[in-house]
């Protein structure tokens, strides 16, 4: 345990900074760092725990097989496990836009099948020839 003038001496001895590492502690805790590196570190640390969620987009047809239907909730599962934001879009090509109510029903199933880890933001949106439903995470939401 050093008095704090004689750490001051050593850390400007050696051409480094001396940090306050834990002030509630009693005695109060220091360090004899490079400060640039250490606030460094400190930030890289505080970035790696954050996850920003971010948008994820999973494309459907109305024509879409059991199998890879399968396949892309797997996928948006995996999205919404990580905290990610899903937008589900389903194209209509052609005259399919016709057959809306089968692109309903299939986005009724993508949300039944996720119902346990998200929730749906709003109502399906039409836009075009594409319909598109976002899912957030609940884990997230509550």
């Amino acid at each position: 345990m050093l008095k704090r003038d004689e750490a001051i001496a050593i850390a400007k001895e050696k051409g480094l900074d001396l940090v306050e590492v834990a002030p509630q502690a009693k005695p109060v805790v220091c360090k004899i760092v490079d400060y640039g590196k250490y606030h460094y570190q400190q930030e890289k640390r505080e970035r790696k725990g954050k996850h920003r969620s971010k948008l994820k987009e999973v494309k459907f047809t109305i024509k879409i097989g059991e199998h890879d239907f399968e396949t892309k909730m797997n996928r948006v599962r995996q999205f919404l496990s990580k905290g990610d934001v899903v937008r589900v879009s389903i194209f209509f090509r052609g005259r399919e836009i016709v057959h809306a109510s089968r692109g309903r029903d299939l986005l009724k199933r993508v949300q039944e099948s996720v119902s346990d880890i998200a929730r749906a933001e709003g109502n399906p949106t039409a836009r075009g020839k594409i319909l598109q439903l976002l899912l957030v995470p609940t884990s997230k939401a509550d």
